[in-house]
């Protein structure tokens, strides 16, 4: 008889119940059982897993390490994929493996080269992979001298933190004035240059910023599975193009994600972001963890995450080609269940839940948020 499989996701973004349905209704028809662990106790991943607890708060990277190991021992876990503290817990996966632990993530000299992402402009660019241009930008004077440059060249400015995930941070600049324009409607991301520089000359401390032109799209996020030897075997886009998404197989953004996938070891589950500058598709991020969007591969035939999961147990999945390529889609909410406990849980306290059969309609159909997690799909919970 097979033994059940014993996953553990730990703090991570909503959209991975459909990551954890994807396990729990494998191809293999292995029994799988689902850890999670999170910081807010209204979360859906929290109520879709098996188990799940309530990650304490105000943790070192090194104390996590301990706290996460313990999880690991205490709910023998066969694999775990983790999200928050990556590139602490990549250091220690040998501590992992000696509690029979597979560490479902890059190696760690992989996580931290793409956390900065000035490091990892650099980095890429010496590869021949393009990168659209870029100042590191910590004060008002060098924040006016990019914005400037670029506007010269035609281009209109934005910037985003230089480590951080997702669109979190991201704003355009322009030269507007402040108005009732930027009251009326949704929040924009449009900041006016004026403001931003009195912020940055009112600021106890400098920032740490990304300069860089508005790229085009669409975007293309390349979902990539590679193995501890380096192989790819999975290298499959999702486009995105205003509301309209879809999938390609086109060389102009596959190969580039193959090399970097083999010359970073990129091992497992990655995610690689490109957009357009002009006419030439150029990278734009690379999240060195699944995608919140991976479970939309499934229009396309493949369950990514139980690929993913067998490679962590030392199986061959082998490639994963789609047998086809589903058509264009859109993503819209849907409810999803959080369990009945009360906020004041206590965080060291281990409780069963019962996960939900199935999501509210499909997965393709949906990205499901929480009040704590209105982001764009590929863009973690804030941890």
């Amino acid at each position: 008889m097979v033994s059940r499989v014993r996953v553990w996701l730990n703090r991570t973004y909503a959209e991975n119940v459909f990551f954890m349905d994807q396990l729990r209704r494998n191809p293999c028809g292995r029994a799988v059982e689902i850890h999670a662990t999170h910081g807010d106790p209204d979360s859906p991943i929290l109520a879709a897993a098996d188990t799940a607890a309530l990650e304490p708060e105000g943790l070192s990277p090194a104390a996590y390490v301990e706290y996460a190991l313990d999880q690991c021992a205490r709910h023998s876990i066969d694999v775990f994929v983790p999200v928050l503290h990556q590139a602490a817990l990549a250091g220690h996966r040998e501590d992992f493996a000696a509690v029979g632990t597979a560490l479902l993530a890059p190696p760690v000299e992989a996580v931290q080269t793409f956390q900065d992402k000035v490091v990892a402009y650099e980095a890429v660019r010496e590869l021949g992979v393009p990168v659209p241009p870029w100042w590191r930008v910590r004060t008002a004077d060098e924040l006016i001298t990019a914005v400037d440059a670029l506007e010269a060249a035609g281009h209109k400015a934005c910037f985003k933190p230089a480590s951080g995930a997702g669109g979190v941070g991201f704003r355009i600049i322009t030269r507007t004035p402040f108005s009732l324009m930027h009251l009326n409607g949704f929040p924009s991301p449009y900041m006016p240059l004026d403001l931003v520089v009195e912020a940055l000359r009112g600021a106890d401390e400098p920032v740490d910023w990304l300069v860089m032109p508005r790229l085009g799209e669409p975007e293309v996020s390349v979902d990539c599975l590679t193995g501890p030897d380096g192989r790819v075997r999975m290298a499959v886009g999702r486009t995105k193009n205003g509301r309209r998404r879809g999938f390609t197989l086109d060389s102009a953004w596959i190969e580039p994600s193959r090399v970097l996938a083999e010359a970073f070891g990129l091992h497992y589950l990655t995610n690689i972001q490109f957009r357009m500058f002009g006419d030439e598709p150029v990278l734009m991020d690379v999240n060195t963890r699944p995608a919140g969007g991976l479970h939309q591969l499934s229009q396309c035939g493949i369950n990514a995450p139980w690929a993913a999961v067998r490679l962590a147990l030392g199986e061959e999945p082998g490639d994963l080609v789609p047998p086809f390529l589903g058509q264009d889609y859109a993503v819209v909410s849907g409810p999803r269940a959080v369990r009945p406990v009360s906020v004041q849980q206590r965080a060291d306290l281990d409780l069963p839940v019962t996960a939900p059969d199935t999501a509210v309609g499909t997965q393709a159909a949906q990205a499901p948020r929480t009040a704590h997690a209105a982001q764009p799909s590929d863009s973690p919970l804030t941890v």
